[in-house]
């Protein structure tokens, strides 16, 4: 699922190729990825585009007469861009949008379809979706802090919850806890003030980073390949492969349609996080330790 910086990117963009340009026809190809009704999504149709900004992990796009498009890509949809008339990404494309500049699609790859848009007029009908989750980089070490500590979590599920921070979602915060060299299970009550500085300077130099890399590509070309497993991660999407600071082969816990990526060595002092199905299936011989592991 794009995250705060993949946002960003796209935000960076959009905005030289769409702000102030009029919507002169709007597709929709598949029908069940607008979730509103009214008012209707042909009324943007002729409208400016007067901004656009992120609302948590959704890019918002005000129209004109207080108009707000809300789009949710999820964990598959992505934004595209093409020259006018050019041709489109078949099933994979749920809308299309023509400026005189060109024309953004939504598509989503897969068949489960995910991706949501939502028309809604004013400010006001904006409220369901918004999220209590504090801006990370916005914010002081003590509100982090507070906000870490105010529910029992383990720290994975703590940096992903939206109700509690903005923006980060499984890709960097995998990175965030291996650069802070702390356990995706470590519980966030039981983390220490030295381990609660760690993971908010962490936080904040890791997302900086990427939002300026990012943000560069995007000066340079439409974000074509917006993925959760990106060459420079240190270790999500890499198991197995060498921890760029270690050398010891990243492990990772497996869960619904998500996964946890880790290095034993920097974050868990050489322990083996139990993974739900293989430990059970292998019960004793499950390896604990790293050096278990290799021998």
């Amino acid at each position: 699922m794009p995250e705060l910086p993949d946002i960003l990117a796209y935000i960076e963009a959009l905005t030289p190729r769409v702000v102030g340009q009029p919507i002169e026809r709007v597709r929709l190809l598949s029908p069940f990825v607008l979730r509103t009704v009214d008012p209707p999504l042909t009324e943007i149709e002729g409208k400016h585009v007067r901004d656009i900004a992120r609302l948590g992990k959704r890019i918002l796009f005000h129209y004109d007469d207080d108009l707000r498009l809300v789009i949710h890509l999820m964990i598959a949809g992505r934004l595209r861009w093409r020259a006018r008339d050019g041709k489109l990404f078949g099933r994979m494309t749920l809308a299309a949008f023509d400026f005189p500049t060109g024309t953004l699609a939504l598509t989503e790859a897969g068949t489960k379809r995910r991706a949501s848009m939502h028309l809604v007029r004013g400010d006001a009908a904006l409220e369901p979706f918004r999220r209590a989750g504090l801006n990370v980089l916005e914010i002081s070490e003590d509100q982090f802090a507070e906000r870490l500590r105010s529910e029992s979590h383990t720290l994975k599920r703590a940096l992903t919850d939206p109700r509690l921070f903005d923006g980060i979602g499984n890709a960097y915060s995998d990175e965030i806890l291996h650069r802070a060299r702390l356990s995706p299970l470590q519980l966030t009550r039981r983390l220490d003030d030295a381990g609660v500085r760690r993971l908010y300077e962490s936080t904040r130099s890791l997302l900086r980073e990427w939002i300026d890399r990012l943000g560069a590509e995007a000066r340079d070309a439409f974000p074509e390949k917006v993925t959760a497993f990106r060459e420079g991660m240190a270790v999500h999407g890499r198991f197995k492969q060498p921890c760029p600071v270690c050398g010891a082969p990243v492990q990772r816990i497996r869960y619904a349609d998500n996964e946890t990526n880790y290095c034993p060595r920097c974050q868990t002092d050489g322990r083996l996080l139990a993974d739900r199905a293989m430990s059970r299936l292998l019960k004793e011989d499950w390896p604990r330790t790293l050096e278990e592991l290799e021998s």
